[in-house]
Order: structure tokens, then sequence, then C-alpha cells
């Protein structure tokens, strides 16, 4: 099966590294243009937005800090002033800051629920303003636009000492659910994607040696996640042949989400 998005335009938050990265990546390999947001580190995100122009792709990097309404309506702005439209969000953007529930500070709790759940709300509502704009065009896409939302396993598994991601994840869950409810009939396809642990760069002391060994026992399938597994989701989701796909969590975890501990206690 060939997917192609070509014609389209996506947005990714987020995208200047990790999953967000690999995730434009395959966006563009797909055919799509690609806006590539980052927020604070300018140079990943441009040098990324290059090389997909060096191979014949479309893309450029943008600016802004999703917890933001004012940067949110910026990046779409620029979206739209570089190609005219939007087909594919992505909502991407997160981060972690850890504690023991008894050790966590305000700031952290708002910072994580912030930009990991607020952030995805000011997107997706700012992407569904401008598919309300627009038309299907049914050469192209037969949705009038896609929304993918990033989670995780830790939407459904609790997470000790991280309560603020888990929550934010668990959010994200219902914001997801709740807005596909509300919009399916506009011909607009909203899906959730739940990685488990996958190999990126920032999981690097907890994807290798000793410590790969001890994650594995958490993994049926055996073995770590690459970001592409991934990114072939988001392109999958982002494409006409999920066209029937909508208001669902896709677990890309190699059974993490099992609860694999209990394997030999049933």
């Amino acid at each position: 099966m060939l997917i192609s998005l070509k014609g389209q335009v996506a947005l990714v938050t987020g995208g200047s590294s990790g999953l967000g990265a690999a995730s434009a990546k395959g966006l563009a390999d797909a055919g799509a243009a690609v806006v590539i947001n980052y927020n604070s580190q300018s140079e990943p995100a441009e040098k990324l937005a290059q090389q997909i122009r060096d191979a014949g792709g479309q893309a450029i990097a943008v600016g802004a800090d999703v917890s933001k309404e004012a940067d949110v309506e910026k990046m779409f702005a620029k979206t739209l002033d570089a190609f005219g439209r939007l087909d594919i969000l992505l909502a991407n953007s997160g981060l972690q800051k850890d504690a023991a529930i008894a050790d966590l500070t305000l700031e952290d709790w708002n910072k994580v629920i912030e930009v990991n759940l607020t952030g995805q709300f000011l997107c997706v509502r700012a992407a569904l303003r401008q598919f309300a704009k627009q038309q299907i065009r049914p050469e192209i896409s037969r949705a009038l636009g896609k929304v993918i939302h990033m989670s995780s396993v830790h939407q459904l598994i609790p997470w000790a000492g991280h309560v603020n991601y888990a929550a934010s994840k668990g959010g994200i869950d219902l914001l997801m659910r709740s807005i596909a409810q509300e919009v399916g009939e506009q011909r607009i396809r909203v899906n959730s994607i739940a990685p488990g642990a996958i190999r990126t760069a920032i999981n690097t002391k907890a994807t290798e040696g000793d410590a790969e060994k001890k994650l594995l026992e958490l993994i049926p399938y055996g073995r770590v996640g690459e970001a592409e597994d991934v990114s072939n989701a988001v392109v999958w989701l982002a494409s006409d042949a999920s066209d029937y796909v909508h208001g669902t969590t896709l677990f890309i975890d190699g059974g993490m989400s099992l609860y694999p501990e209990f394997r030999n206690n049933g």
C-alpha cells in the first residue's frame, strides 16, 4: 500500500527532536509540506527543515511556545502565510518535570499541564478553526482535516513519581475523544498515538545496557521501539488509509500496556 500525502500541509509541534522530528520527516517523505515547530532551540528545527528541502520537499521551522495563546496564533498565521492552508496537525509538544508527589512543586505541576495538555487544546482549537474555513479536496484527502494527539502509555498506566505527566496524558485521552465526538460529523478525524518505550536521544540512559534489559521485562514483544515505529503510525493516521479510524488511541508500545507483570500470575 502506497501512502501519499502530496498536496497536504502538516504542522508538527515539538518537531525539532525525538518523535516530533521523526514524524515531521515521515510526513515530508510521504509528500506533505511540513511546518516544524520548536520552542527555544531553533537550530535543530531549521536543520531538519533544510534537510527536507534538500531532499526536494517543502518545510519551514517556526518558533512558538504552545502553552501561550498568542504564540499559537502566530504559528498558525505563519503556516498559512507559507502554505495557504492546513490539513494535518500533530500535537506533539510535551515535557516532564518529575518528582515524588510530596515534593512536586505547584510550578512544575502547572508547567507540565500547560505544555502537555493546555498546549494541545490551543493548537487543536486553532486547527479546527482553520479547517472550518476550508473545503474538502477529495482528490487529496477524504477528510476535511486530521488531528493527531501525541499521548503516552501513561494515559492508561499509572506512573508513580510522574503524576503531573501521567495526569496530562490522561487528560489528552478525554480531550481527544470529546473533540472527536464533537467534530466527526464535519469530516474531521481526531485520534491519538500512545507510545511506550521508544529509543530517542532523551531516553538513551533508559534504553541501553542493563537499563534496556530491565526495560524489556515490561515489553512483551521483546524490543524497544524506534522513532520510526511512531512516525509510521503518524503517517498512516494522517492518510486516507485510516479514513474510517476516528476517536481512538493507537498504542505503539510492544504490548507494554498489557501489564506484562501479570503474565505468570493469572
